[in-house]
């Protein structure tokens, strides 16, 4: 149905196109995006909480939407046959969560190795013992050095939209590098809300190998000039200088991506009531959290701006450094015990003792916007005491 596309500049389609309301959950939002993305294949095996959007894309196979789709055996095999689709020059598509995420690791920096623009959704949730399948977002924080672009979603809305917008991004020739997709699972996946979808007829135009910065396999390209097997083969010198070098590529390329995202995306970060002297700082659905949040603390007096982080990676530095360069104390909600977030943002930060990691919830325990307020408040009133701000 990729024929039937009538849009020339999908881009500025999703950001500023016309839209039509749409009372739909997390995992048909993700539906909808895939139907508009002129997949290739789509390959799935179930874990919860991502299951569901996945029997919904064999739906979409099933009307035409897509050419190829199966169930494999487990997650690993399912990320092996997709990067195999993405090297004979398919978009692909597929998703996981939490414990699914983490049989697949070895093939995501293998995904990138080869510079592959695969997306995949992840509906985060708890990998730990005693195993839970509630929301939690730890995972993430595994992911961080594989290579993959990683973007965060606030809610259903985000979901969809950044599913395309990732293609749009990881298929650009100077990028060319996986994208994941993470929304924080059950509270956006099996949450019903309003959203605004594309049109109908709206595709993103059709996936074009020719402009991937490695060749395709086929019956005329070697195998060996992709997968560089001879490096494997020779001294240590040769192999670690091939590879140090093509791991710099990868980290080069992710900083590409920077000009692209600020294009199909509006940025990096969102910044509200900038020039605050107190922010909330949060990527997934803590910014819905931290925003309720917010009107809480402004009820009582205290001036607060949000900082809403959309791209991990690559991870946003320099926004953050200026939206808060004129703040007293950084507050970072975030749904998992370890506080990836946080000290992503504190290596970021100079002066960063500013940064209060937390609260932090987890094992699908909620975030009540309270306890965001309360952190805050404990942040300025100890402040107070030590002589500060």
């Amino acid at each position: 149905m990729c024929s039937d596309n009538n849009f020339d500049d999908p881009g500025a389609m999703l950001l500023n196109g016309p839209r039509t309301r749409a009372f739909i959950t997390g995992s048909e939002a993700v539906c909808e995006a895939v139907k508009r993305a002129c997949v290739d294949m789509a390959i799935a095996y179930p874990i919860t909480p991502q299951s569901e959007s996945m029997h919904l894309i064999g739906d979409l196979y099933a009307k035409g939407y897509i050419k190829d789709y199966y169930r494999a055996e487990n997650e690993f095999a399912v990320m092996a046959a997709v990067h195999g689709a993405a090297l004979g020059g398919g978009r692909v598509f597929t998703a996981t969560s939490g414990p699914g995420t983490l049989r697949a690791m070895e093939m995501f920096p293998v995904w990138a190795g080869a510079r592959q623009p695969i997306v995949c959704a992840f509906m985060c949730r708890g990998v730990s013992l005693p195993p839970s399948i509630q929301p939690e977002n730890i995972e993430m924080g595994m992911l961080l050095d594989t290579g993959m672009l990683m973007f965060h979603a606030e809610n259903g809305q985000d979901f969809h939209d950044m599913i395309l917008q990732a293609y749009l991004i990881a298929e650009q020739t100077d990028v060319h590098l996986p994208a994941g997709v993470f929304a924080d699972g059950f509270f956006v996946t099996h949450t019903r809300e309003e959203m605004m979808l594309p049109p109908e007829d709206f595709r993103l135009l059709p996936y074009d190998s020719n402009l991937a910065p490695v060749p395709t396999f086929d019956m005329e390209t070697p195998p060996m000039r992709i997968t560089r097997d001879p490096l494997l083969n020779k001294s240590n010198f040769i192999s670690s200088s091939a590879n140090a070098s093509w791991h710099q590529e990868i980290l080069a390329a992710a900083e590409r991506a920077r000009k692209h995202i600020r294009r199909f995306m509006g940025g990096l970060i969102e910044v509200e009531n900038p020039g605050s002297k107190v922010f909330i700082a949060a990527s997934g659905t803590a910014v819905s959290q931290s925003r309720e949040a917010i009107r809480i603390l402004q009820g009582e007096g205290i001036d607060a701006g949000l900082i809403k982080i959309k791209s991990i990676r690559p991870f946003p530095e320099q926004e953050l450094k200026d939206a808060v360069e004129g703040a007293d104390h950084i507050i970072v909600p975030e749904f998992n015990a370890g506080g990836w977030l946080a000290r992503e943002i504190r290596a970021s930060l100079d002066r960063n003792t500013r940064v209060t990691a937390g609260p932090r919830v987890f094992g699908g325990m909620t975030m009540p916007p309270w306890l965001i307020a309360d952190e805050v408040k404990s942040a300025i009133q100890a402040a107070k005491v030590n002589g500060g701000n």
